[in-house]
């Protein structure tokens, strides 16, 4: 059983920077491929980022394409989330993921196993 906790979330200025990170315990971290996705008031939960197991391939939804970077630390259990140039309509609940079974081509899906309880981004304007 992995646990996961996002923090790092806040309020920001359009054109501002924040970094998700998210601490997961309970297994092997490295095993893990890890993802990030969001949800905005009245919307559904959609996919922001992914990373591999070993962090060498990445997957990103195409709305933040050259903004957002996914990264991960195996050695400090932590999986991050770079955003920046932040605009109104990345405000929303980020939610960290977590699957053992994940592959490069799955890694966007939403079924993976394991969830944190998210962390609020609110971008004014």
């Amino acid at each position: 059983q992995v646990q996961l906790v996002e923090s790092g979330g806040g309020l920001v200025q359009a054109g501002g920077s924040l970094r998700l990170s998210c601490a997961a315990s309970g297994r092997t971290f490295s095993m893990y491929v890890m993802g990030w996705f969001r949800q905005a008031p009245g919307k559904e939960r959609e996919f922001v980022a992914a990373i591999s197991r070993s962090g060498g391939n990445t997957q990103y939804v195409d709305s933040v394409l050259g903004r957002f970077t996914i990264s991960r630390d195996n050695a400090k259990n932590t999986v991050y989330l770079q955003m920046n140039s932040l605009k109104p309509e990345d405000t929303a609940v980020y939610y960290c993921a977590a699957d053992r079974l994940k592959t490069s081509t799955t890694m966007t899906t939403y079924n993976y196993n394991y969830w944190g309880q998210g962390t609020q981004v609110t971008v004014s304007s």
